[in-house]
């Protein structure tokens, strides 16, 4: 509607010029008349529809013609044409504005350059109007990242690699930070880049939910920290055991990996071989903070007893003491030393149990010493080691160590 409204203003104009063409001629009426047909020679590019203002058209069409003939006429009645005394140039362009053509042609829409274009105040109908499909708006703030997956390429991709959306926004400011990335540009070249270092694939999407910021570190920085490793001669696989069991290994820097490796190796005396077996099997020591760690090998010391020595032998054999509760680790160590009077050396030897549950130690020795097995010396005959104490299943327990029966143990159980 809007561009006919256009066409139909733009022929009301042409349409006044015609009129002005039919007004008052001069003495040199025929010399201007000539130029106003020449002047509306561009109408032949105009659009035209029969519907619309038939007769102002037809109208136009013959004044035009008309103006084009010449005002005088022979003494025999004939007309004398003015065109004998033009230049062939202006003949020739008389010519094109006395047979003017077709007004019903159509011309392409192509041709239409010059119309403008259409605006947004333009009326549309109902019908048109229906059919607009508009897209619900995103929210300009959210406590949760599922508001944003239906508008977001990216979430989306991440979501199909297992990224947990619900506990990557429960991190600091990791959320804004995923909403900010575009997947082609920041995340493809991550993911390729972890590939590489030897993340399986079924492993991206708990890395990933485990350690969003590394999405938004520099390739380079990456790839230098990993050079380091290597340079410290840990192996490819070793590399993608560590960065695979501790996510955020790769956020430290070289300055930063180097010191901690520093720490543990002065701290604990330990030669580089085993410094590197240590963080190899427990690669969060390198993650984590120090200060628990620092606490725990004074409790060792001062508190528990142990031997400078014997403290290297218990962390190279079972890395975990080394985070351990203080309150368990006190708890555990004060049964077995002071209750079951296994002495130090002893402990060292099987550190394992440091490890084990203390009710499950106590239920088990409490029953051996109900049956008179309770027998942890090795010189001693019917010696009971530490590790077969904690770590075999109770029916073997029972049918090997304590040789009774399942259903005793189970009985005993119900009277303490």
């Amino acid at each position: 509607m809007a561009s006919w409204a256009r066409l139909v203003s733009r022929w009301r104009c042409l349409l006044r010029t015609a009129r002005a063409a039919e007004g008052p001629r001069g003495p040199r009426g025929h010399s201007s008349t000539a130029q106003g047909c020449r002047g509306f020679a561009p109408l032949a590019l105009l659009p035209s529809r029969s519907d619309i203002l038939p007769w102002r058209l037809q109208a136009y069409r013959h004044a035009c013609v008309e103006s084009c003939s010449p005002p005088g006429s022979a003494k025999d009645g004939s007309f004398s044409s003015p065109e004998s005394n033009l230049p062939s140039p202006v003949k020739q362009e008389q010519a094109k504005a006395e047979t003017l053509p077709d007004l019903n042609a159509k011309i392409p829409y192509e041709d239409w350059d010059d119309i403008p274009p259409s605006s947004a105040l333009e009326e549309i109908s109902e019908e048109e109007a229906v059919q607009i499909i508009a897209e619900p708006l995103l929210p300009l703030q959210s406590s949760t990242l599922r508001d944003y997956v239906d508008h977001s390429e990216t979430l989306a991709k991440l979501v199909h690699l297992g990224v947990d959306l619900s506990q990557v926004e429960k991190r600091q400011k990791a959320g804004q930070l995923l909403l900010t990335l575009d997947f082609e540009k920041d995340i493809r070249k991550i993911l390729l880049f972890l590939k590489d270092v030897g993340v399986e694939d079924n492993q991206l999407g708990p890395f990933l939910t485990k350690n969003p910021y590394i999405l938004a570190e520099d390739l380079e920085a990456l790839e230098t920290r990993v050079a380091y490793l290597k340079s410290k001669k840990f192996g490819k696989a070793e590399i993608a055991q560590m960065v695979s069991r501790a996510p955020y290994l790769l956020l430290f820097s070289v300055e930063r990996l180097d010191n901690r490796l520093g720490f543990f190796k002065n701290e604990l005396g330990l030669s580089v071989k085993k410094t590197k077996d240590l963080v190899i099997r427990l690669p969060r020591l390198l993650t984590g903070k120090l200060e628990p760690v620092k606490e725990n090998l004074q409790v060792c010391q001062l508190e528990l007893g142990f031997q400078r020595n014997e403290i290297q032998e218990i962390v190279f054999k079972i890395p975990k003491i080394l985070t351990a509760s203080k309150k368990r680790l006190k708890q555990t160590f004060d049964y077995l030393h002071n209750i079951m009077g296994i002495p130090h050396h002893m402990l060292t030897r099987f550190p394992q149990v440091f490890n084990s549950k203390l009710l499950r130690i106590k239920e088990r020795h409490m029953f051996l010493t109900f049956l008179g097995r309770a027998q942890y010396d090795p010189a001693q005959p019917s010696y009971i080691s530490l590790d077969q104490l904690v770590s075999l299943p109770d029916e073997v327990f029972c049918t090997e160590i304590a040789k009774a029966s399942i259903q005793d143990f189970e009985k005993f159980l119900k009277t303490l």
